[in-house]
């Protein structure tokens, strides 16, 4: 009985995979076959390897707040606007969606401007 266990027969590696991602860091694995059969010796050698691959970074899409409440409006009668605003919390980065508007104008109607405003102002303080 020989006492010298037969090499191991193993096919070539495998090309290696594609990466696991398609963008920033992920893993790719190659694998090769026992070509000789397993009872004529005990055969260690791995069989898959696998080993980390880094792509392009991925896109980070620009993230807004939430939107404000709408301001007051800017005039105390007749036509004016009010406001809104939200905050950028993330910015667009490898090529990401870019920010859309962080201000929202919007049109507001209070009473009437009456003729002579000022007289009533002045009367107003009279009575107080």
């Amino acid at each position: 009985f020989p006492s010298d266990t037969i090499p191991c027969l193993l096919s070539p590696w495998s090309e290696w995979s594609d990466c696991s991602v398609t963008c920033g860091k992920g893993m790719r694995t190659r694998q090769r076959m026992l070509k000789s059969a397993a009872e004529l010796g005990d055969c260690n050698e791995e069989l898959e390897q696998a080993e980390k691959c880094m792509l392009p970074e991925c896109p980070i899409d620009c993230e807004l707040t939430e939107w404000s409440q709408w301001s007051e409006c800017n005039t105390s009668c007749g036509k004016g606007h009010m406001i809104r605003t939200r905050m950028i919390k993330i910015e667009p980065q490898f090529g990401g969606a870019a920010c859309p508007e962080t201000v929202q104008r919007t049109k507001c109607r209070v009473r009437k401007c009456l003729r002579g405003a000022g007289m009533e102002k002045r009367r107003w303080k009279e009575a107080r």
